[in-house]
């Protein structure tokens, strides 16, 4: 009887949960495949995916019938080693196919097959023509440019970032009359020298030397008030993590992620700082990618994807801003990146900082329970005082665009003063509904709408324009009522633009900036608004892209209005996210010598989540709120997962939710007799409707999954799933399955 073949066992990038046999490729010579991608042939496709084992074809499975690999790509494993068993992980606990985790942590390029990357930099030069008709040159930013290459000879493009604004735009007209020309230098030619930072005080010395002295892996939860220097304490670890020869990973939210931040950090650590967010170039990441894979690059400063980088030579992992919620996936594979950070950094046996001024409840709750080192920084680093808070009831009071009297008289004093004013109202657009005066019609979205639960379409552009900020449908505001024929449309409430229009016509001496998705789609246009702003007395106008990651030494006055929607949600997460939004928002106040003040406005000044932090702070709020958690059997002393169905039809979504839910209630219910208990501890709750009933035309219903222990939940899904992928009612709808969601909407 001859042998049975060896055959690999691919992990491709389909909504399937399992792996598929082929045969090697012919004369394929090399050494261990798993963890090489590979072309080959699926259905009428081609897919690249990658080798996740080898071994003998499954019982019963014809080797003849099976279909061979069309090529191998890489001579070597492109993933190996931590990273690879870390996505393994990262698979079994979302419950995702390992090939679209596999997909999902490759750049784009290299998830199609592409060839691991060149690392070098980029930098430009002169040309020979360029040199000679640099003096005929006019002013501007093609001669300021031409000028530098002229005094320098050749500088790298991250240099250039530091020393000519926009210059892009420059080089690109250079290179097109031949006058420059973009060369390939090695990657640490331009490194600038280092500078010194600031003097740490005593809270800050302390937190350093429990990092530099944390023996391996260890959690530690640095916790410190806003404007209490955590970004020095991040800059002193990593410098030393440098001095050691090894690597470091920070990762920060999305809105965080500046050139002002990325430029400190280039000037304070002395070596090329490589930058990961969702505006780069997908040949600019893999190259990023490759670069670390072979140990080249030392840091990375990226939002949620990056932590999927490879670390040859690992020796810190940070993450900034810990609590925020763009850390969360929220589509696709829906991991969080501040866990897997913690599970890869426990892999790697490095330490793992975890830094905010308003902890996540479940980091607060790891640092009481002992699971992370608790380091606190208390005080505001330098001169900084922390602001005053009051807060402004706004009952019976007359409203301007959502701004009072008194709020408004404030901000004229401040901007009088000299001082800069910030009003913060999370809510873009000009106005929140359109409505009619006269019959009461108000302008829906006709995608996300049911006839219980309309959704309302935001009013932007001063009236103008119609959308919806869920799927994203627009169209003109109607002259007339669509109902009655009236003329009497009105925008009910306040935007950020209304805000901004409103103060733009009170203070018609003073700069007003709005700061919002609307106003900073262009790339780097937030540092070039903040940088037109400068520290004459003005306005800023924003969203939550304001609360965090600047310092604005002149900002003075913080206005928070608004904020009465956040204390009454259904989300058993929202009075966290609202009182993390509060703290950061009103941390931008009085950052420099200058003392800072902020008013809330609200209609419900005696709400205990107000007083509360009014009186106690952050830490005296979670205290509280944790303790509600804690009653509830809600996270962090829970466990749940939410699986979502959508379909055109509900009744197609409610069947497939139905079916998951016996096959759930089967398996605990063998998990909990084979353990010898009455009945399991899983708590299955619906199927109901998702609190948005309907979005872009898909109805959506949805079970919510809990448990008391991790272990009982993923049993579990474990044992059920497969039933579930394979049920009839699974492919007449789209379904997701969301481990730790971050809310249930």
């Amino acid at each position: 009887m001859l042998p049975s073949p060896t055959v690999w066992r691919i992990a491709l990038p389909v909504p399937l949960p399992r792996l598929f046999d082929y045969l090697p490729p012919a004369g394929d010579a090399g050494g261990d495949p798993v963890g090489a991608r590979v072309r080959v042939p699926f259905g009428r496709r081609e897919l690249v995916g990658l080798v996740a084992a080898t071994g003998a074809p499954e019982p019963g499975t014809d080797p003849a019938a099976l279909k061979q690999v069309l090529a191998r790509l890489d001579p070597e494993p492109l993933l190996h080693g931590e990273l690879l068993e870390s996505l393994r992980w990262l698979a079994r606990y979302t419950h995702a196919p390992l090939g679209e985790v596999l997909a999902t942590a490759l750049p784009g390029p290299l998830r199609h097959g592409e060839p691991l990357p060149d690392t070098h930099a980029w930098a430009w030069r002169l040309t020979e023509a360029g040199a000679t008709a640099r003096p005929g040159l006019r002013a501007g930013k093609p001669r300021r440019l031409s000028d530098l290459l002229d005094e320098h000879g050749e500088l790298d493009e991250d240099r250039l970032d530091d020393l000519l604004e926009d210059w892009r735009s420059a080089a690109r007209a250079l290179a097109k009359r031949g006058h420059a020309e973009r060369v390939a230098v090695p990657a640490v030619a331009h490194a600038p020298a280092p500078q010194p930072g600031p003097p740490l005080n005593d809270e800050q010395q302390a937190a350093v030397d429990s990092i530099l002295a944390a023996p391996g892996f260890t959690g530690l939860l640095l916790d410190g008030v806003t404007g209490s220097g955590k970004t020095e304490v991040y800059l002193r670890a990593i410098a030393d993590c440098l001095a050691r020869g090894k690597q470091a990973l920070v990762l920060v939210p999305e809105i965080g992620l500046t050139p002002q931040t990325l430029a400190r950090f280039r000037a304070r650590l002395g070596v090329p700082v490589h930058a990961l967010h969702s505006g780069l170039a997908d040949g600019e990441r893999a190259r990023t990618w490759a670069a670390f894979a072979r140990g080249e690059a030392r840091v990375a400063v990226g939002t949620r994807s990056a932590v999927f980088l490879p670390l040859a030579e690992p020796g810190l992992i940070v993450i900034d801003e810990e609590h925020d919620g763009s850390f969360k996936q929220l589509d696709g594979i829906r991991y969080h990146a501040r866990d897997f950070a913690l599970v890869r950094a426990k892999a790697l046996d490095v330490p793992v900082l975890l830094g905010s001024a308003t902890p996540s409840l479940e980091s607060l709750r790891n640092a009481q329970a002992g699971r992370y080192g608790h380091l606190r920084l208390l005080r505001r680093a330098g001169q900084a005082q922390p602001p005053r808070v009051r807060v402004l009831d706004v009952r019976k009071r007359p409203l301007q665009a959502g701004l009072s009297p008194e709020l408004l008289e404030r901000i004229h004093a401040e901007l009088r003063a000299g001082g800069q004013a910030l009003v913060f109202k999370n809510r873009r657009g000009y106005a929140p509904v359109l409505l009619c005066h006269d019959c009461g019609w108000t302008a829906h979205c006709p995608r996300c709408s049911t006839p219980l639960k309309p959704t309302p379409m935001t009013v932007h552009a001063g009236g103008r324009r119609l959308q919806c900020h869920h799927c994203g449908t627009r169209r003109p505001a109607p002259d007339a009522c669509p109902d009655c024929g009236g003329l009497a449309l009105q925008s009910q409430g306040a935007g950020t633009e209304r805000i901004e229009e409103s103060l733009a016509a009170r203070f018609s001496d003073f700069p007003v900036l709005r700061i919002d998705r609307g106003t900073t789609q262009k790339r780097d246009a937030l540092e070039k608004l903040l940088a037109e702003f400068g520290t004459a007395p003005g306005v800023l106008v924003g969203t939550q892209m304001l609360a965090k990651g600047h310092d604005l030494a002149n900002l003075t006055l913080v206005a928070v209005v608004g904020i009465d929607e956040g204390l009454f949600s259904a989300d058993f997460r929202a009075r966290e996210k609202l009182a993390q939004l509060l703290i950061q928002v009103a941390g931008r106040a009085g950052r420099a010598e200058k003392p800072g003040e902020v008013v809330l406005q609200t209609h419900h000044p005696e709400h205990e989540l107000l007083i509360t932090l009014l009186s106690g702070g952050y830490h005296a709020f979670a205290e509280v709120e944790l303790a509600q958690r804690e009653a509830a059997g809600f996270p962090p002393f829970a466990h749940m997962a939410l699986i979502r169905a959508e379909a055109q039809q509900v009744e197609l979504a409610n069947a497939f939710l139905a079916m998951a839910r016996r096959e759930l209630q089967h398996t605990a219910a063998q998990r909990a007799r084979h353990d010898g208990i009455e009945r399991s501890a899983l708590e299955i709750n619906g199927p109901v409707p998702a609190p948005m009933p309907r979005r872009a035309g898909y109805l959506r219903a949805q079970l919510i999954l809990s448990a008391p222990q991790r272990r009982e939940l993923h049993a579990a899904l474990d044992a059920a799933l497969p039933a579930i992928y394979a049920a009839p009612e699974a492919r007449k709808v789209r379904w997701s399955l969301d481990v730790d969601p971050a809310d249930l909407y």
